[in-house]
């Protein structure tokens, strides 16, 4: 078969949330784009029956990915069982099997929409604490592209309420928090004579009618899938590129790129489900994949001007892979605490997200879980062979008093937690699997130890029994490093616009570009840094 070329202005690989708020702005602003995604266009309709018919084990095992099933050519992440997609080695393998969806739209399909700012030390780990790295830019540079990345995605936050440590803002949240539920509201009380402050998280859903979408209704079912579309996701910005003349290409799955004598992208390179070839030219390329997809293709995408992988003249890529290891709690309360009371993740405790301790140990944050426990609660009622009116009794017994915390930790970048091309596995394109090895390293071992105990602490204050805290650290899919940025281009693979030192026309609109994880989720961060890349693509554009 004759491949087929297609052109744009500017062609993204990845619809997800970096990659769709890009491709609106940059069509809203006049350029041609094209838009692609290794996975398919989903029906929001169609993930909510997945979702009611998935077997009750999976859900109270919070299993999200079932409702979203993979395709052979673009396989993502499920363990439920596990498809072996993802292959994790190394000591801690078990903090790094991360929840990935491929599509229109990406993992945000079913996020918890928190959308935390970074703080100021967060961009500046080496310098303040002599730990980790320093972002190629400033709290204060990305400050206009936080505010601009929450209007878009309509984020609600504490505006009737300070919360130290917070991140500094110029402009008030957009929305303002919805009152906490039961839960949210007893935890809250119950922290506090221990000296800890939960408080509201802000989130990408709607307190009020927003943009077009309607006010969030307490579903409690965020993950996998909020059915009315209150909680933001990559596709609304998708749709949004797509009013303005961008065209979006799924099934597309990214293989290859052509390089000059300069080292510029000349062209890349797409297979369709059935591996026809489809060739693209553009002035502009990006990925904005995830910080798995992303390393994974440039290292697939090698060539003769690029034998180590495409912007890896550094041997960063793949290198620096980072989430949030997390510790994992449950327990039965002594009183009722009725989770499951407004969204998934309304609360979580601030105090150890900052400090000089971090030159030390890694800085966390302690959350409550608002997930209803119903689903958990009959599987464990089942297992006990209660029937009758003694198991309905136990079921909402445990659906009252049942409690999930966690502990999640900040992890420094590291060359040695890295992801390479699969030698063993391929996929049906042909295309190698994913291959990371972990280890979480001692300064997040150390704070563990500390967050073990203050999860305790917390057990003992709600009379807690049946606690049972996991033995080994969990993932939250918070993807981070593996293109990580920097001022070198001897040690890092992108600049602070998100321009690729190798190639002037290449930018990598991903989490993957961080350089330190921090405490919270890195989504709103991503974002606001792809947003940023922008303005530089723009300006690249107008000036010929």
């Amino acid at each position: 078969m004759t491949e087929q070329n297609l052109s744009a202005d500017v062609v993204i690989a990845g619809a997800g949330i970096c990659g769709s708020m890009l491709a609106h702005k940059l069509a809203r602003n006049g350029l041609s784009v094209l838009l692609l995604d290794a996975g398919p266009r989903r029906d929001r309709d169609q993930i909510v029956e997945n979702w009611r018919a998935m077997p009750p084990d999976n859900k109270s095992q919070y299993d999200y990915a079932t409702p979203y099933p993979s395709v052979p050519w673009a396989p993502h992440t499920n363990f439920f069982p596990d498809n072996g997609y993802l292959i994790v080695k190394g000591p801690d393998r078990t903090a790094y099997k991360q929840g990935i969806i491929k599509g229109v739209g990406g993992t945000t399909w079913h996020w918890a929409a928190s959308s935390w700012r970074y703080l100021p030390n967060d961009f500046r780990l080496h310098s303040q604490f002599g730990v980790g790295r320093d972002y190629a830019l400033s709290y204060d540079e990305l400050e206009p592209y936080y505010y601009a990345a929450e209007c878009e995605m309509g984020v609600m936050g504490p505006n009737d309420q300070t919360i130290v440590p917070s991140a500094p803002r110029q402009h008030p949240w957009p929305m303002t928090s919805m009152p906490y539920g039961y839960g949210d509201r007893t935890f809250t009380e119950i922290v506090k004579k221990l000296g800890f402050d939960n408080t509201p998280v802000p989130q990408g859903r709607n307190s009020r009618p927003y943009d077009g979408r309607p006010q969030c209704c307490g579903n409690n079912n965020c993950m996998p899938i909020c059915p009315i579309g209150a909680m933001y996701n990559g596709v609304y910005a998708a749709m949004k590129a797509e009013k303005h003349g961008a065209r979006i290409i799924p099934n597309a799955v990214v293989y290859a790129f052509e390089t000059d004598a300069a080292n510029k992208i000349t062209a890349l390179r797409f297979y369709d489900p059935d591996k026809h070839s489809y060739r693209v030219t553009a002035k502009t390329f990006v990925i904005a994949a995830n910080g798995i997809e992303t390393p994974k293709l440039l290292l697939l995408a090698a060539n003769s001007r690029n034998p180590n992988g495409i912007a890896n003249s550094s041997d960063q890529v793949g290198r620096n892979m980072m989430d949030h290891p997390g510790l994992g709690m449950s327990l039965q309360s002594a009183e009722p605490i009725w989770a499951g009371g407004g969204s998934v993740q309304m609360s979580s405790i601030t105090n150890f997200r900052d400090g000089d301790f971090r030159s030390e140990y890694a800085a966390t944050q302690i959350g409550y879980n608002n997930t209803a426990q119903n689903s958990r609660a009959g599987m464990k009622a089942l297992s006990m062979g209660l029937v009758g009116k003694k198991l309905d009794e136990e079921i909402r017994r445990r659906t009252a008093h049942g409690v999930d915390l966690y502990a999640n930790h900040e992890v420094l970048p590291d060359p040695e937690n890295r992801l390479v091309l699969s030698k063993d596995h391929r996929d049906a394109l042909g295309i190698p699997h994913p291959e990371v090895t972990y280890d979480v390293g001692e300064y997040v071992r150390k704070s563990a130890a500390i967050s073990r105990q203050r999860l305790l602490d917390i057990a003992k204050a709600m009379g807690g029994t049946e606690i049972e805290i996991a033995p080994y650290f969990t993932p939250n899919n918070h993807i981070t490093g593996g293109t990580i940025m920097g001022h070198d281009p001897k040690d890092s693979v992108v600049d602070s616009w998100l321009r690729t030192h190798d190639h002037a026309n290449l930018f990598l609109a991903t989490g993957a570009a961080m350089a330190a994880s921090g405490t919270v989720n890195s989504t709103l961060t991503m974002a606001a840094l792809s947003l940023r890349a922008g303005d530089a693509i723009l300006a690249d554009h107008k000036n010929g």
